[in-house]
């Protein structure tokens, strides 16, 4: 279980840097353009930051289970 937590805690940091930096090629993704129209530019951030905090979560309960 311990990879399996290791693995979503680098999912996490994974998903805040592409918050963080929005490169262009993921941004633009069909997936995250339609989430940008449903939820506007901020809603889509706040979207992401909350996606990686639950995987964040999850790692770290499955490191320490």
């Amino acid at each position: 279980m311990i990879v399996w937590g290791i693995l979503a805690i680098v999912y996490a940091l994974a998903v805040v840097v592409i918050a963080v930096v929005k490169p262009e090629k993921i941004w633009n993704m069909k997936k995250i353009e339609l989430f940008k129209k449903v939820m506007g530019e901020k809603g889509t951030e706040i979207f992401f930051y909350v996606w990686a905090l639950v995987f964040l979560v999850l790692g770290i309960w499955l490191i320490t289970r």
